[in-house]
């Protein structure tokens, strides 16, 4: 069993290991390179929906993660972070330039294809990366709430899935799934429902959610 000090360093792991990104104010290649594009690199630590909310406000389309992420069980931390910043990403429509990493074959079963499509894929043949930019489109997994209930629309396996969360218990832990929640307070329930579903990940002793939130619906809507 681990020890209480164990306990705290893990908890104390998660918040320090905010993702480094670099970000410019436009999408194009080009025109990053223009005077005044650049805003420079920062360590964003805190939650990933406020981080991109800040970050759009502020005029950034385009981030760049300066680490590889591992896509796997066995991700620590700062990757698990770094892709929940770019579900995040993702929903505002925001440009990511990424590298990911994938040793045990988990991205050929398409469960982080709704997220921007990395440049890289290093441990996956290249048919896995080349599927993952054709198949690719804006809100592939998305996250919608009504009222008492939410909806989960995903077509990252092809054909269009459809989930409606409405029990209370349920709802109550979504906001926390967000950001991530340690498994150990994560109830059965919820947790056995959410990843029969496809619905969480579960990386560096937490789960987290992998739909993104409707923040800019695509044209045509009909499409998701």
């Amino acid at each position: 069993m681990p020890s209480r000090s164990a306990e705290r360093t893990a908890a104390d792991a998660w918040p320090a290991a905010g993702p480094e990104v670099e970000l410019w104010l436009d999408y194009e290649p080009a025109a990053r390179e223009l005077p005044g594009f650049a805003l420079g690199r920062r360590v964003l630590t805190g939650p990933a929906h406020a981080e991109v909310t800040e970050l759009h406000r502020a005029g950034v389309r385009c981030l760049r993660l300066t680490e590889p992420v591992r896509l796997c069980a066995d991700a620590p931390a700062a990757s698990a972070r770094a892709l929940m910043l770019l579900r995040e990403a993702t929903g505002q429509g925001l440009a990511v330039l990424w590298r990911a990493v994938c040793p045990d074959g988990c991205a050929a079963r398409r469960r982080f294809h709704h997220l921007y499509p990395p440049e890289q894929l290093t441990g996956a043949p290249p048919e896995v990366l080349a599927d993952w930019r054709a198949t690719y489109f804006p809100c592939k997994c998305v996250v919608r709430r009504g009222p008492g209930f939410v909806e989960v629309r995903d077509r990252r396996f092809g054909t269009l899935e459809l989930f409606t969360i409405d029990d209370p218990g349920h709802l109550a832990q979504l906001d926390a799934l967000a950001e991530g929640v340690e498994l150990d307070r994560l109830p059965d329930a919820v947790h056995r429902d959410l990843a029969a579903a496809g619905l969480i990940a579960e990386q560096a002793g937490r789960a987290w959610f992998l739909p993104a939130r409707v923040r800019r619906w695509p044209f045509p809507s009909l499409t998701v």
